[in-house]
């Protein structure tokens, strides 16, 4: 089936119809992050949540992942690639249908602690998607187009979310408080399905699977002794080189999560915003993620993926930065304009620099050690933050996280 949306007359034909079902899986993913994902935070500051309890959302899944991570990474080895990662994102996309009769149910702070539950239950699927999808990625797409489809889907999914979180404040500034949120979070749900049904149609393609599939765990006799352990755990990946990028990848992660809990606080109680100033805010900020995203692949062509992450890391110190000394709503609009340009050049870069660390044969191992270290950062990171923004304040935190960031991008381009 030939796909006519996106331009690929550079692309050959027997790998087109996987780039336009990943354009497709990141358009759906768009309509889901614009609308029910982006807003979750606001929602539950405007039900009266706290800092931890915003915290605990994010935290949720980085708890289960770090139990879950190995498992659903030598699961992940033992199945065919494309259909566990399907599968995966269908039991954890059903989640997201559960948010939408929260408020016929629950009290605002019953509300609250049914999302926080749901996130750590959607959280046990996630885990495999997350270890499966970057593995899917690279077994899907040959190197020499990696900056290409990453920058494509960069795109995509910047003009999804631009789109519907302009539409999804709109709809929460007509609509009565909980009544609006129930809308937002059913077309967030749908997005959500969509995408799924687009990653099914995503194979993987000879040229790109792994060559062999890394040793099974041995027998239950011998796993139990350490040398059993160390093989199943697959420690051996922490003595060679990729052991430095996942400790810069942590540092990165950590400080890029770090103002998870802040940034909602900040918005509605200090600068006052409401729901239409987040969502054009927002759509701001994707518009410049656009623009930037179909720079990404001649940049990252030019001075190569690791050197692209170290200065994005380093360079979004500036939107917490600005974000701290902002005092009103045109100053919010002006930095979430500057911010999506570096986003578009780290979000496209990392996985690319990642992946061109890792054993074409032994992806799903390693894969699964970085969603150790990613989950390990937000895990940190999301309650951490808090404690810090109750002791120093919020602008001193942001303060703070800006510093961090720029030591991110510096320890990448150091040590990565």
């Amino acid at each position: 089936m030939r796909f006519n949306i996106f331009q690929q007359s550079d692309v050959p034909e027997k790998y087109r119809s996987n780039f336009a079902h990943l354009y497709f899986d990141i358009a759906w993913f768009g309509v889901l992050s614009g609308t029910a994902v982006n807003f979750l935070n606001v929602y539950a500051t405007r039900l009266g949540a706290t800092g931890f309890q915003i915290g605990l959302l994010a935290a949720m899944a980085a708890v289960v992942n770090l139990f879950l991570a190995i498992p659903a990474g030598r699961w992940i080895e033992k199945r065919h690639t494309g259909r566990a990662v399907f599968w995966s994102s269908v039991v954890f996309r059903i989640g997201y249908f559960f948010w939408i009769p929260l408020p016929w149910l629950f009290d605002a702070q019953g509300q609250i602690w049914a999302l926080i539950i749901l996130a750590f239950l959607m959280a046990i699927p996630l885990t495999p998607l997350g270890v499966g999808f970057n593995a899917l990625f690279a077994e899907s797409v040959p190197d020499r187009f990696r900056a290409q489809v990453a920058g494509t889907r960069n795109v995509t999914f910047a003009i999804a979310y631009m789109l519907t979180s302009l539409m999804a404040g709109t709809i929460l500034k007509s609509l009565p408080f909980e009544t609006g949120y129930q809308v937002i979070f059913a077309i967030g749900a749908f997005g959500a399905a969509m995408s799924s049904y687009h990653i099914y149609h995503v194979t993987p393609l000879e040229e790109t699977a792994p060559l062999s599939v890394s040793p099974l765990p041995a027998p239950t006799s011998q796993t139990d002794s350490p040398r059993g352990i160390h093989s199943a755990l697959r420690l051996d990946i922490w003595k060679t080189p990729f052991r430095n990028v996942l400790l810069v990848l942590f540092f990165f992660h950590f400080t890029h999560f770090l103002p998870t809990p802040i940034y909602p606080l900040y918005n509605v109680r200090v600068l006052n915003l409401n729901d239409n100033n987040i969502g054009i805010g927002t759509a701001l900020y994707y518009l410049t993620v656009l623009i930037g995203s179909t720079q990404f692949r001649r940049i990252a062509h030019r001075y190569g993926n690791k050197l692209v992450t170290a200065w994005g890391a380093a360079g979004m110190a500036i939107y917490p930065l600005l974000l701290a000394f902002s005092e009103n709503t045109w100053q919010f609009y002006g930095l979430s304009f500057i911010g999506g340009f570096l986003f578009a050049m780290i979000n496209g870069a990392y996985i690319n620099y990642m992946l061109e660390k890792i054993p074409p044969n032994d992806r799903p191992s390693h894969l699964a050690w970085y969603s150790i270290i990613l989950n390990t950062a937000i895990l940190t990171g999301s309650l951490i933050a808090p404690a810090i923004a109750d002791m120093a304040g919020l602008v001193n935190a942001l303060i703070l996280i800006g510093i961090l960031r720029i030591l991110a991008g510096l320890s990448v381009h150091k040590w990565g």
